[in-house]
C-alpha cells in the first residue's frame, strides 16, 4: 500500500468520526475538550467520552494486532522532553481554547474565524519548534 493511501484512509476516517459525532450528539470532536471532559468536575456525559478515547488508543493497538505495525513509528525523543511537550500542549489547548482536531479539523470545516486563527498559530509554532529543535539544537534525542 502507498503510504498516502494510508495518510487518504486516515483522513476519511477523522472526517467520519467528526461528523457522526456532530449528527449524533451535536459536539465537536475536539480531543482536548472530550479527554478534559473525563476529568472535570460536574461533566454528566463521561460514556461517550470514554468510549471516544478508548477508541483513539485501542485502534493502532489492534492495527498493530492484525498488521504486526501500529504505524506510529519509534520513540524519537527522551522521555523528559516528551513530558514537556505535553505540558505544553495542554497549556496551549487551554489558552487556545481547543486542540488540533476540534479547531483545525472540525472549526475550519465550519469556516470558524477563531479556529482559522487558532490552526494558523499551532501550525506556524510547529514548524518553528521543530526547525529550532533540528537545526539550531540538534535534536534532543
Amino acid at each position: 500500500m502507498h503510504p498516502w493511501l494510508g495518510s487518504l484512509f486516515g483522513g476519511i476516517l477523522i472526517g467520519a468520526a467528526a461528523v457522526l459525532l456532530m449528527a449524533g450528539l451535536g459536539r465537536i470532536a475536539g480531543i482536548s475538550g472530550i479527554a478534559g471532559g473525563l476529568i472535570r468536575p460536574g461533566v454528566t456525559d463521561r460514556i461517550w467520552r470514554l468510549a471516544f478515547v478508548l477508541g483513539l488508543v485501542l485502534a493502532p493497538l489492534l492495527l498493530g494486532l492484525l498488521r504486526g505495525d501500529t504505524g506510529i513509528g519509534a520513540v524519537q525523543v527522551a522521555l523528559p522532553w516528551m513530558a514537556l511537550a505535553g505540558l505544553l500542549v495542554g497549556i496551549g489547548t487551554g489558552v487556545g481554547s481547543g486542540c488540533t482536531s476540534g479547531h483545525g479539523v472540525c472549526g475550519i470545516a465550519r469556516l470558524s474565524p477563531r479556529s482559522l486563527l487558532a490552526t494558523a498559530v499551532f501550525m506556524a509554532s510547529g514548524i518553528a519548534t521543530v526547525y529550532v529543535v533540528r537545526h539550531l539544537l540538534g535534536g534532543l534525542a
